[in-house]
C-alpha cells in the first residue's frame, strides 16, 4: 500500500512543506561544504564527518522552528559548541550562521517583544550571538558584521508577526462587517414584507368584505322560492366574513402596535399627481408623464406601483443631490412600466453608497443610496411579488440615475 509519508510529532502538530524544505536545504548544503572541502590545508576541513553530522542535525532543529523555536535556537548553540570541540575549532561551518539567521527570524516572529516570551526570544537571540564570536576568530569589521545580520532576522520577524496579526485582525473585522451586511439585508427584507403583509391585508379584507355585501344584495332580491339559490350564497357570506377572519387574525398581528390611529396618506396611481407635488415643494423640479389609456388595475399592483415611485423619489431626495426627477408610467394591455429617471451627481460627502445604485444591494460607486440598501430592497420585494422586472442603474452618458419597474398585467 502506498501512500504520502507524513512526519508527525506529539501533539498531532507536523512542520510545514517551508520548514522541511530549509531543513534539507541545510542538510544536503552542510554535507556538500563538509566533504567538498575536505584537505589538511589552511581553510580546508579535517574532520567532515562531526561537520556533516552536525548540518544533519542543524536541519532537524529547523524542521522543528515552528513548535520550539526558542528550544531549537538554544540547541543550535549548543551544537556549535560541540562541533567546535570535537574538531578543534579549525573551520566553522557556513550551515551553522545561516541556521542561526533563520532561527533568529523564527524567534523573533514567534511572540510580541514585549510578552513573556518576547523576552525569552531575545535573551536566546543575544546568546546566540554572542556564540557566534566564539566559535571563529573575528576581528571588528567582522563582529559588526554579523550583529547587523542578526539584528536584520530579529526585526524582520517582529516586522513579519505584527503584518500577520494585522492581515488577521483585518479578515476578522471583514468577516464581521460581511456577516452584519447580510444581517441587515435580512432584516430589511423582512420589514419590507411585513409592511407589504400588511398593506395585503387592507386590500384583501377590503375586495372580500365587499363580495360579501354584494353577495348578501343579491340573496336578498331572490324570490322566497329560490331557496336552494339563496342558501348557496349565504354559504359564500359564510365563508367569506371567514376568510377575512382569518385575515385579521393571520396579518392583523403585522400591524403597529405602536400606531397613533392616524390614517395614512392614499395609496394608488391616482395620487401620484400629488406625491410628485410633494417633492416639488422640497425645491427639486418634477414632471409626471402618464402614457396610454389608464385602466383599472387589481388593488394590490396598484398599491405596489405606488409605493415603489414613491420609494424611488425618495431615495432621489435623499441621495441624489438632483435639480430634476421625472416620472413616467406607461399603460399597455399586457404590463404597466414605471420609470424614474433623475440628473444627480450620487452622494455628497459621507454619504452612503449602498443599494440604491447597485441591483445586488451592495452598493453603487456613482449612485443613489438609502442605509443598507433597503430602497432597492423594498422594490425589488414588490416587482417580484408580480412577477415583474426591476432594472435600476445609472443613466447613459454617466449623468443621472434611472429606476425602471415593468409590471405584468393579467
Amino acid at each position: 500500500m502506498t501512500g504520502r509519508v507524513r512526519v508527525r510529532l506529539p501533539g498531532g502538530w507536523r512542520p510545514s512543506r517551508m520548514d522541511v524544505l530549509l531543513a534539507l536545504a541545510v542538510a544536503v548544503a552542510g554535507q556538500v561544504e563538509s566533504f567538498g572541502r575536505q584537505g589538511l590545508e589552511a581553510g580546508q576541513i579535517r574532520h567532515p564527518v562531526p561537520l556533516a553530522v552536525g548540518a544533519v542535525a542543524a536541519g532537524a532543529l529547523l524542521a522543528v522552528r515552528g513548535r520550539w523555536p526558542v528550544g531549537a535556537l538554544l540547541a543550535l548553540v549548543a551544537l556549535g559548541a560541540g562541533v567546535r570541540a570535537v574538531t578543534g575549532g579549525l573551520y566553522y561551518p557556513a550551515w551553522h550562521f545561516y541556521s542561526t539567521l533563520i532561527l533568529v527570524h523564527t524567534v523573533a516572529g514567534a511572540a510580541e517583544p514585549r510578552s513573556r516570551r518576547g523576552a525569552a526570544g531575545l535573551a536566546a537571540t543575544l546568546l546566540a550571538y554572542l556564540s557566534l564570536q566564539t566559535l571563529q576568530y573575528n576581528d571588528v569589521a567582522e563582529v559588526l558584521i554579523s550583529a547587523i545580520f542578526v539584528g536584520v532576522a530579529h526585526l524582520s520577524g517582529i516586522l513579519l508577526r505584527r503584518q500577520i496579526d494585522r492581515t488577521l485582525r483585518l479578515a476578522k473585522e471583514t468577516s464581521r462587517l460581511e456577516a452584519e451586511r447580510e444581517e441587515r439585508a435580512r432584516h430589511a427584507v423582512a420589514e419590507e414584507r411585513a409592511r407589504i403583509a400588511r398593506e395585503l391585508h387592507d386590500v384583501v379584507a377590503h375586495s372580500v368584505s365587499l363580495m360579501i355585501l354584494q353577495a348578501g344584495g343579491v340573496r336578498t332580491m331572490l324570490d322566497r322560492e329560490a331557496r336552494r339559490e339563496r342558501e348557496l350564497l349565504l354559504g359564500v357570506e359564510r365563508a367569506g366574513r371567514q376568510a377575512v377572519e382569518e385575515l385579521r387574525l393571520m396579518l392583523g398581528m403585522l400591524r403597529d402596535p405602536g400606531g397613533t390611529g392616524v390614517q395614512a396618506a392614499p395609496a394608488g396611481l391616482a395620487h401620484l399627481a400629488a406625491l410628485v407635488g410633494q417633492v416639488e415643494e422640497t425645491g427639486v423640479a418634477a414632471g409626471l408623464d402618464v402614457r396610454g389609456r389608464p385602466g383599472p388595475l387589481p388593488p394590490a399592483l396598484d398599491l405596489s406601483a405606488y409605493r415603489i415611485v414613491q420609494e424611488a423619489l425618495t431615495n432621489t431626495l435623499k441621495h441624489a443631490r438632483a435639480s430634476r426627477v421625472d416620472v413616467t408610467v406607461t399603460h399597455a394591455p399586457t404590463a404597466l412600466t414605471l420609470e424614474i429617471t433623475d440628473d444627480g451627481t450620487g452622494p455628497g460627502p459621507g454619504g452612503d453608497l449602498d443599494g440604491h445604485g447597485d441591483p445586488d444591494g451592495h452598493g453603487d460607486p456613482g449612485g443613489h443610496g438609502d442605509p443598507g440598501g433597503h430602497g432597492l430592497i423594498g422594490m425589488r420585494e414588490r416587482v417580484a411579488m408580480h412577477g415583474g422586472e426591476l432594472t435600476a442603474g445609472p443613466r447613459p452618458g454617466g449623468r443621472g440615475y434611472r429606476v425602471r419597474a415593468r409590471l405584468p398585467l393579467g
